[in-house]
């Protein structure tokens, strides 16, 4: 066979630092052979990497006629390189793979397309509840198939909720219904936009291929800890948004759930208020993916009964490093290699008391950001731009908790647990907006803080300090005192005295469940109504709660026509 240039194929999967030719063998289907754990220094070029898929695949270099990142990941263990899996077009590849050791990890693969979705038909149009991550994807996947999803988003579209949520880091005037929490593309779009997780799942790559489509940078598609930024995600969930508009979908912004109606087991409609006006959408099936922070939400469906239950969170405080100190400390003498950026570091320890503390949401070149989605109160997270090339390295620090530290055997008395905390810290950092902030050094001493040293809290409306006691539970307190320096011991060079501490982190999850079935993916009392995403329980970041907005998207599709 003759192998011909073909342009067609999409741009997107093939493009990396190089420019590669695009081939497809004459009446056949493209296929390329994954060669994995190439170990390159940082400095590699396209004829080194090559030369190294040609080694694993026993050819001559001039034989792979195009080579193209599949995946790459830093290797800090004992030198700085990059460990590389190559998608590799070689001549004769069938007779090649024949040769190799039956325990050969090279296998053949074809280019990613995103799957087809056949036509689907319904008497009422499907309602999505929330337009985060969960939601749009949902709403991507019903509008592919020609159901024309409504989308329903309590917050603004992202140009006017980057408006509210400007004001708030100036002024400290609240929007409570768009905010950091609220809004087009959900929390998810005030973060680092990183969609690394530990969920395994065939939808895992559709989600970077709708992202990249949608104007993320393609990157992610090969990086091992894939990332989109703030600032880039702030221009492709518009993007997304619109192809969900462009395939029939509807998203009415400004539109509060407020609540839903049921007959004899099955829903029926969706109630909500946009300026003012109540509407009702009748409709017989809804995805609830509102997100972790929709209290409200949480209040009218248990007062409905639906099931729930409670479920285990984690509570803590945002640190914050020198991001020069944290590539010294994760990358040594190649902390400067342009290749690297900004150093990124996963730490986690046991405690005696049998709890857990680590580090969530790490954000490398970013900043801690002011959170709060309800009045007086103070909330932390974290964030960084595409670059991560600001001043601070910042992670959440947490403790896990259970449903036992709680209090109460109330359903929402983990949220209450959350409203106290986030109003004490509020009031420790003077009814202002500020954050109560506490050195490291000083926090493991047990004393207050009097001087910054040469980290520069970053949080928008300003820090005081304050012992995080002043609004954290003391267990709590006593996990972080006693794990930070264990955590050390994993990333020597973490316990840097004048790191600033500054609370509380307390939306790291939902702290409620909403049952449902396994297999339908619907509440276990409602049919059609089906529980997603992060506020549900069920995710736990960008990528595993797009994921599932995916997963209950095809169950309905299965409820179809």
């Amino acid at each position: 066979m003759r192998a011909v240039q073909l342009k067609t194929l999409p741009a997107c999967y093939y493009r990396d630092m190089w420019a590669h030719a695009h081939i497809v063998m004459e009446g056949g289907g493209y296929q390329m052979l994954r060669v994995p754990d190439l170990a390159l220094p940082l400095d590699y070029t396209e004829e080194m990497l090559r030369k190294a898929a040609a080694r694993a695949i026993r050819c001559k270099p001039n034989d792979i006629t195009a080579i193209l990142l599949a995946r790459r990941a830093v290797d800090a263990r004992r030198q700085v390189q990059f460990i590389i899996t190559a998608d590799a077009t070689v001549k004769n590849e069938t007779e090649l793979l024949k040769k190799l050791p039956k325990n050969t990890k090279i296998k053949q693969v074809q280019p990613y397309q995103l799957p087809h979705y056949e036509k689907k038909t319904s008497s009422k149009r499907p309602v999505i509840i929330g337009a985060g991550p969960a939601g749009l994807f949902a709403a991507w996947i019903l509008a592919k198939a020609g159901l024309q999803p409504i989308v329903l988003e309590r917050g603004k579209q992202v140009s006017e909720r980057q408006k509210a949520v400007s004001e708030y880091y100036l002024t400290g005037k609240l929007d409570p219904e768009c905010n950091v929490q609220f809004g087009e593309g959900g929390a998810g779009t005030f973060s680092d936009g990183k969609l690394n997780t530990g969920t395994k799942s065939v939808h895992i790559r559709q989600v970077l291929q709708i992202f990249t489509d949608c104007g993320a940078p393609e990157e992610i598609l090969w990086q091992a800890k894939p990332h989109i930024g703030t600032d880039r995600l702030a221009e492709c969930i518009p993007a997304l948004r619109r192809c969900i508009e462009a395939e029939g979908g509807t998203v009415h912004f400004q539109a509060k759930c407020t609540g839903i109606t049921l007959k004899n087991g099955q829903i029926v409609s969706v109630e909500y208020v946009q300026n003012g006006t109540d509407f009702s959408l009748e409709t017989s099936h809804v995805i609830l993916a509102v997100g972790h922070s929709a209290r409200d939400v949480f209040q009218w469906l248990s007062e409905m009964q639906l099931p729930m239950e409670q479920k285990a969170f984690s509570l803590g405080v945002r640190i914050e490093h020198l991001q020069r100190d944290m590539n010294r400390i994760c990358y040594g003498s190649a902390a400067e290699h342009p290749a690297l950026g900004a150093a990124s570091y996963q730490v986690a320890a046991h405690l005696p008391d049998g709890r857990g503390i680590y580090s969530f949401c790490m954000c490398p070149g970013g900043v801690v950001q002011a959170a709060a989605s309800e009045a007086e109160t103070v909330v932390t997270n974290g964030m960084s731009c595409f670059a991560r090339d600001a001043e601070n390295a910042n992670s959440a620090i947490l403790v896990g908790i259970t449903p036992e530290d709680f209090g109460s055997d109330e359903i929402l008395a983990g949220v209450e647990l959350q409203r106290k905390i986030e109003h004490a810290a509020y009031v420790a950092g003077g009814c202002t907006g500020k954050a109560p902030a506490i050195l490291l050094g000083d926090f493991l001493k047990n004393q207050q803080s009097a001087v910054l040293g040469n980290v520069a809290p970053s949080y928008p409306l300003g820090t005081v300090f304050a012992r995080p006691e002043t609004c954290l539970p003391e267990t709590v307190c006593q996990a972080l005192r006693a794990g930070i320096p264990l955590l050390d011991q994993r990333l020597h060079g973490f316990l840097q005295k004048d790191a600033v501490m500054t609370a509380p982190e307390t939306r790291s999850s939902s702290p409620v469940r909403i049952l449902r079935n396994p297999e339908t993916l619907e509440a276990l009392t409602v049919k059609g109504l089906y529980p997603c995403g992060e506020g549900a329980g069920y995710a736990g970041g960008i990528m595993s709660a797009a994921v599932d907005g995916i997963r209950c998207a095809e169950k309905i599709l299965a409820d179809c026509h």
